[in-house]
C-alpha cells in the first residue's frame, strides 16, 4: 500500500474554488543567489533552497518550475516550510554560488538544481553537509545516494511500453533513436525490458539528433533495398511464365503492379523517443517505405506528449506512457489559470518536490533520506512515485494512445509499485541471455554501438545474420504474395 501525502490528496479532494493569488501560509524568500537580510537564526521553520536556473538560456523553464513550487506552497499550507529561491544563472558556477548561500541560510533541503552540469556542481558540498538534493537532471551519472531526481527517467518509460506492447502480443521491436545519450540510454533500456519480456529487439537505428530527414536511416531499417529486389525478382519470373503463354502470371503481376515491395519486415513494432516535427517526419517516412501501422505498431515515450498527433492519421493508434493523470488537471487548469499558459510537464515535477519538502518537515527528527526512500512511496500530483537510494525514481505510468478525437488512457497507472527487480546490469554491463542475437546497427559503427549498449563489443555467435538465407527469403515471398490474397504453387 502506497504510503499517501495526506495533505496533497486532502486538497485535491476537499479544495472547492482556487484562490488565484499566491499567499502561502509558509513563506518565500526570493535571495537571487544573494546573502538574503532576513534574520537565519535558529528556528523551528524547515527551509528549502529552491535552486533553479531563472535567468540564462533555461530561465523559461526555471520560472516554469518556480511558479509550481508557489503553488504547491499555497496548497500544502504548512506554516514550517520556507522556501527560498536562488538562481543559478544555469551554470555549474552559478550553481555552486547558489548552493553555498542556501547552506549559509540553513537550508535543510535543496530542490533543483534542473541542469546535470549544476547538478554536478553542488553535490560535493551539500554530501558533506548531509544536505539531501531533490534535482529535476535525469541524467544518471550524476545521481547517488542523497543526490535524487524527480524526473521522469528513460528506463522506466521504455520498460512501461515495451512490457505493455509485449503483453498485446508484439514481440519483435525496431528503434528509432537519436544518435546521443538519450539514444543509448533508450536502446539500453530496450534490451534489458525485451530480455525481460521474452522479446526481440531487431533493428536499432541511430540519426542526427535535430533531424527531420529520416529517409536514408528508414530505407535502410525497414530494409526497403532488399523488399524492392525480391519483388522485381519475382516480377522478372511472372514476366518470364507470361511469355510462356502463363494467364495466371498475368493476373498476378497486374496485382503486383501496385505494390512497391514484397514481403514483411522483421519487426512488428517501432519505438521513436522523438517528439514534434521530427517525430512525423519520421513515422511518415516509414509509410513512404511500404511500412505501415496497424501491421507495425508506432510506440514512444512521454516526450510524444509534448506534441499535437491526433490528426496524424499515420498516428492513430500509436502508444506512448505518460506521468499519471490522476490529478493533474487540477494543476494545469490553476497554473493557467494563474499564469496565463498552460504548464509543461516538467513544471508539475517542482511542485511534487514542494509537496514531498512538505511531508519530510513533518518529521525532522528521522534521518531524512530514510523518509526520502521509503519504498512504499509517495502520491502527488504525478500519481504515485518513489525514490531509490541510488538517486533514481520510479513513477506510476498511464499508457495512452492517440485517437482522431483525443488522447486515451487505455491502461491505468499501476496503484503500487511492483518489487521485482529489473536490474540486469553488471559493473554498468548488460548480462546477456545464453543465446543472444543482437540486433542489426544502422547509422552507427556496430562495434562502438554495442560497447555502448551493453558496455563491451558482443562476440561472433551474438551478431545478427547480415543475410537472409534462401529458404527464409520464399517464404517471405509466400508470406508476402497471402498477403496479397494470391495462391501461386511451388
Amino acid at each position: 500500500m502506497l504510503k499517501k501525502i495526506s495533505f496533497l490528496l486532502g486538497f485535491l479532494v476537499l479544495s472547492g474554488c482556487q484562490s488565484t493569488n499566491v499567499s502561502m501560509e509558509g513563506g518565500i524568500n526570493d535571495s537571487n543567489t544573494e546573502i538574503s537580510e532576513v534574520n537565519f537564526g535558529g528556528d523551528d521553520k524547515f527551509r528549502v533552497g529552491v535552486l533553479l536556473p531563472l535567468s540564462g538560456t533555461a530561465a523559461k523553464q526555471g520560472q516554469g518550475l518556480k511558479n509550481a513550487t508557489m503553488i504547491a506552497l499555497e496548497d500544502v499550507r504548512n506554516p514550517k516550510l520556507i522556501l527560498q529561491y536562488y538562481d543559478t544563472k544555469g551554470t555549474p558556477e552559478g550553481a555552486r554560488v547558489a548552493v553555498t548561500n542556501a547552506i549559509n541560510q540553513n537550508a535543510r533541503l535543496i530542490i533543483g538544481p534542473l541542469k546535470s552540469s549544476s547538478v554536478q556542481a553542488i553535490s560535493e558540498e551539500t554530501r558533506s553537509h548531509d544536505i539531501p538534493v531533490i534535482a529535476f537532471s535525469t541524467m544518471s551519472n550524476v545521481l547517488q545516494p542523497e543526490v535524487y531526481t524527480l524526473g521522469l527517467m528513460v528506463e522506466e518509460q521504455v520498460d512501461r511500453i515495451i512490457t505493455y506492447t509485449a503483453q498485446n502480443g508484439r514481440s519483435r521491436f525496431a528503434l528509432l533513436v537519436p544518435d546521443n545519450n538519450t539514444g543509448v540510454a533508450v536502446a539500453r533500456a530496450a534490451v534489458k525490458s525485451a530480455q525481460k519480456n521474452g522479446v526481440s529487439i531487431t533493428r536499432i537505428g541511430f540519426y542526427t539528433p535535430g533531424t527531420t530527414d529520416f529517409s536514408s536511416i528508414t530505407r535502410k531499417l525497414s530494409d526497403y533495398d532488399a523488399r524492392t529486389s525480391r519483388l522485381q525478382r519475382f516480377k522478372s519470373s511472372l514476366r518470364n511464365k507470361i511469355s510462356q503463354g502463363d494467364a495466371t502470371a498475368g493476373k498476378v503481376l497486374e496485382r503486383l503492379n501496385k505494390t512497391d515491395t514484397l514481403g514483411e519486415v522483421d519487426f512488428d513494432t517501432v519505438l521513436i523517443p522523438e517528439s514534434g516535427a521530427s517525430l512525423k517526419a519520421a513515422v511518415s517516412m516509414f509509410g513512404y517505405y511500404d511500412v505501415y501501422a496497424p501491421q507495425v505498431k508506432f510506440i514512444g515515450t512521454s516526450v510524444w506528449e509534448n506534441t499535437v498527433l491526433n490528426k496524424e492519421s499515420t498516428m492513430r493508434g500509436s502508444w506512448f506512457p505518460a506521468l499519471s493523470r490522476s490529478h493533474s488537471d487540477y494543476f494545469i487548469e490553476k497554473y493557467t489559470s494563474i499564469f496565463g499558459e498552460r504548464p509543461s510537464s516538467l513544471y508539475s515535477m517542482g511542485y511534487d518536490a514542494v509537496a514531498l519538502a512538505s511531508a519530510l518537515s513533518q518529521k525532522p527528527s528521522e534521518d531524512m533520506n530514510f523518509s526520502i526512500t521509503d519504498m512504499d512511496g509517495y502520491v502527488g500530483i504525478n500519481g504515485a512515485f518513489r525514490l531509490l537510494a541510488n538517486g533514481q525514481n520510479q513513477h506510476s505510468l498511464d499508457i495512452v494512445e492517440i485517437r482522431p478525437d483525443g488522447n486515451f488512457i487505455i491502461d491505468e497507472a499501476p496503484k503500487q509499485f511492483s518489487t521485482a527487480s529489473t536490474n540486469i546490469e553488471n559493473n554498468g554491463n548488460i548480462v546477456l541471455e545464453p543465446g543472444y542475437v543482437a540486433p542489426k546497427i544502422f547509422g552507427k559503427d556496430t562495434s562502438t554501438a554495442q560497447t555502448l549498449i551493453y558496455g563491451y563489443p558482443l562476440s561472433l555467435e551474438n551478431q545478427p545474420l547480415d543475410y537472409v538465407p534462401s529458404d527464409k527469403e520464399k517464404e517471405i515471398v509466400k508470406q508476402g504474395l497471402e498477403k496479397l490474397n494470391i495462391v501461386v504453387s511451388d
